[in-house]
């Protein structure tokens, strides 16, 4: 499975970006797909995953309220809608995709995406 993320830029805090993530190569229904974040310094974060369904969806705590996770099966795409950004969301996002049944929030994701980089200005 090849991903591509598209969608991150400089946005002043505050605002809003949506972030994309087309699949190809694989049957994108069948993954769990996520999204994590790693900021200049820091170890790689989760924020969001949902279910191949769209029916079970978790987040991080730092990114509830304001993030919203989603999915289009026909359209091999998974989206990342970002509110109310802050300057600490600042970081390269990925997206991932897993085929283990219940698995949501770890690392051990099987593909990953190049990543796109999202900059919040305060």
């Amino acid at each position: 499975v090849q991903l591509q993320a598209s969608g991150g830029g400089l946005v002043q805090a505050g605002g809003s970006l949506r972030l994309s993530c087309a699949a190809s190569g694989g049957p994108f229904s069948s993954y769990t797909m996520g999204w994590f974040r790693q900021a200049p310094g820091k170890e790689r974060e989760f924020v969001a995953a949902i279910s191949w369904s769209g029916e079970i969806i978790y987040y991080a705590d730092s990114v509830k309220g304001r993030f919203t996770i989603s999915r289009d099966n026909a359209k091999n795409t998974v989206y990342l809608q970002m509110n109310s950004l802050k300057p600490e969301d600042t970081a390269v996002y990925y997206c991932a995709a897993v085929r283990r049944p219940h698995y949501y929030t770890g690392p051990a994701y099987d593909y990953w995406g190049q990543g796109t980089l999202v900059t919040v200005s305060s």
